[in-house]
């Protein structure tokens, strides 16, 4: 079996980055299709604009857990690439091994911390007297599946660096198309409602990791995975651990976020004529949509880590240099193509998620309109902001990886949400983000200024 893949340091860039930030990238919307799809389903059922606010309350707690399985993943899969640059690849099926367990753990471990506690914990979160029953009838499914949850995003990570990005998309597939038939059965069909949603969303992650599972077993390309694989290595785990580190740091920000807006949007749209529901509704329908934007650029970059990982690892700087750039140009179209939609076009993208049920529909459109046009309106720079850090990831810089990641969400966007609101009332949440993404985009532009300044181009390595 190959232990190192010469293509990632020989073969054309553009054909490469096209072999694997496709499949990556229709992986992960694939993988935003879980929420997405019982978002829709959700909207048009009984439980309506409540139904979307009790899972934008849940939504936290996905994130939470897919912020450890993406630092164990990324991390593991970085670690492989990286050794594989440097034909040393040898022992680092170990570090995935032990990742796995360790996400396995984790995901039981948030199971028995957070069922005791689930309404407060929910009510933390955000959600109002009209939604907290749907939130805990939904979240009592979910929750029990965490681990599987987990171990399916953790071990996604690892197919795709093993250089099998196709295979990681078609397990994901399965489960979405699994979903989404499941859905339209338990929810329309039997009358299950949010508990329909839950089901549908669990199963459809089983069969995901079922098929994940049997590559890791059988199908692997540039390394041995069996049971000698789950021996721990503490030593290469530590490494890859902390290369996996901004992936972890970016999901908790976005935890950060979605809390402190579901808090801020709650309070303050009960002292506004929208009321506490209608924010929360929207910010839920808000959240999925740009989870569909944000993986498109997460994706390509996640795609290209391999090489990126590589190449670093065989210090051939100039292809790096070279696809950074790609990158960049496809994560600008991304973001420029969104912009215009959500500026031009909200309610047509809000109206896929159903008609409200249980609120005003003026009030409802209003509220829906001016999210969805200042809150993203320099949704270009965040996603330009989130490819930088998984690209300082790939490449083994993981203090500049969470700088990119952190400072966006933690030191802008958070106080700016908690105080401007003061002064504008509850608009103030929503012109916090393009502040924040504004003054994050130069901050992101001087570290990857000085990284390039600091890396000597092999030239004679640029295909």
């Amino acid at each position: 079996m190959e232990q190192t893949n010469a293509e990632l340091g020989e073969g054309k860039l553009f054909k490469l980055m096209i072999k694997f930030s496709v499949p990556c990238v229709l992986s992960l919307l694939v993988s935003a299709l879980y929420n997405i799809v019982d978002q829709i389903f959700i909207g048009h059922s009984a439980a309506g604009d409540l139904g979307n606010a009790a899972t934008g309350v849940v939504f936290p707690v996905f994130i939470i857990a897919q912020a450890f399985a993406w630092w164990l993943g990324d991390g593991c899969a970085a670690f492989l690439n990286i050794c594989q640059g440097k034909n040393e690849a040898d022992g680092a099926h170990r570090a995935m091994g032990t990742g796995i367990i360790f996400t396995v753990i984790v995901g039981a471990g948030m199971l028995a911390v957070f069922y005791p506690i689930k309404r407060p914990l929910l009510y933390f979160f955000g959600a109002s007297e009209n939604t907290i029953d749907l939130a805990v009838e939904y979240f009592d499914i979910v929750l029990g599946f965490m681990p599987v949850f987990m171990a399916m995003n953790m071990i996604n990570g690892i197919i795709r660096a093993d250089g099998s990005p196709a295979w990681a998309m078609s397990s994901l597939l399965v489960g979405a198309i699994a979903n989404i038939i499941l859905d339209a059965v338990f929810i329309f069909a039997l009358g299950m409602g949010m508990a329909g949603a839950a089901w549908a969303t669990v199963i459809g992650q089983t069969l995901s990791l079922a098929i994940s599972a049997f590559y890791m077993a059988r199908k692997t390309k540039t390394f041995d995975f069996g049971i000698d694989g789950f021996k721990p290595d503490m030593r290469k785990f530590g490494e890859a651990v902390k290369l996996g580190l901004s992936s972890f740091a970016t999901q908790l920000t976005i935890v950060a976020i979605a809390v402190v807006c579901n808090v801020m949007l709650k309070k303050y749209g009960g002292q506004s004529a929208y009321g506490e529901d209608i924010p929360l509704a929207v910010i839920a329908i808000e959240n999925k949509v740009f989870t569909v934007v944000i993986n498109l650029t997460v994706g390509i970059a996640l795609g290209c880590q391999p090489i990126i990982s590589y190449n670093v690892g065989a210090k051939n700087y100039a292809r790096v240099k070279k696809l950074f750039m790609y990158i960049l140009l496809c994560t600008v179209a991304i973001g420029l193509v969104a912009t215009l939609l959500f500026e031009l076009a909200p309610l047509a993208v809000v109206g896929i998620f159903g008609a409200p049920k249980h609120s005003d529909p003026v009030l409802y459109k209003d509220f829906a309109v001016k999210t969805f046009r200042i809150f993203l309106m320099f949704v270009t720079f965040t996603c330009s902001v989130k490819m930088t850090s998984l690209f300082f990831q790939a490449a083994g810089k993981p203090v500049r990886a969470v700088v990119a990641s952190v400072l966006r969400d933690v030191l802008f966007f958070i106080p700016l949400a908690v105080t401007l609101p003061l002064s504008m009332g509850i608009d103030g949440v929503l012109w916090a983000a393009p502040i924040a993404d504004g003054i994050a985009i130069i901050i992101a532009a001087v570290i990857t200024v000085t990284y390039f300044k600091s890396i000597k181009a092999d030239s004679s390595v640029d295909k």
